[in-house]
């Protein structure tokens, strides 16, 4: 058990699983499997004779789990005190409000942020009425706003370790990890038009680098 191993293997929070058999396990598995093919703007549009909310909520689970493996590989280094506010470089700071428990947006260490976001985002995908995974069981009308409020929170944990963290991540050789991750969250967001463009705006370069690579 090499010591990479055993930390990448790590996740932040628990891993959130698409029930097996399930139609939305066949889903994860094709994305998979475009995914292999690597052409990554093929792999995010949506299959034929698909459901939209379908394609959008299994892509959102995996990304919560990638983001999840990703920032577990970081934690140590991602601490009250190296990350006292919860920043995307100097321009861009984020304050935490889920609009219930708190309703009136709360400046916080980058690591409670990034906690109260994940546990959060996790308790969305929890609720069968937002993302349900039994067949038959439509999605709720609000569904869109919902997913595009989650991924918009998690595109910040991207770029938290951007900007705060690549060192550690080049160290540990994760980088290639990271920046296919990211490549793959922002075609897909970019395909459906899922996330504001103000709110890219942290990583602005690295998604242009990123999207003329492959055009």
């Amino acid at each position: 058990q090499s010591f990479l191993g055993s930390r990448s293997s790590k996740t932040f929070k628990p891993k959130k699983n698409i029930p097996e058999g399930s139609h939305q396990y066949e889903l994860l598995k094709h994305a998979e499997a475009t995914l292999g093919s690597g052409n990554l703007r093929q792999a995010v549009m949506l299959p034929e004779g698909e459901d939209l909310n379908e394609w959008i909520a299994v892509n959102t689970v995996d990304f919560f789990n990638q983001i999840n493996m990703l920032y577990g590989t970081i934690t140590e280094f991602c601490t009250e005190t190296s990350c006292s506010v919860m920043s995307a470089g100097p321009r861009y700071e984020y304050h935490w409000a889920d609009g219930t428990n708190i309703k009136k947006p709360i400046k916080c260490s980058a690591p409670k942020y990034i906690d109260y976001l994940m546990t959060w985002v996790q308790d969305q995908l929890d609720d069968e009425t937002l993302f349900p995974s039994k067949i038959g069981v439509p999605f709720p009308k609000n569904f869109m706003s919902v997913a595009k409020t989650i991924l918009k929170r998690l595109f910040r944990v991207y770029a938290h370790i951007y900007h705060q963290h690549f060192d550690s991540v080049m160290q540990l050789q994760e980088e290639a990890h990271l920046n296919t991750s990211f490549k793959h969250f922002i075609f897909f967001v970019q395909e459906f038009n899922l996330i504001d463009r103000r709110e890219l705006a942290p990583l602005q370069d690295l998604i242009e680098k990123l999207g003329s690579k492959d055009r």
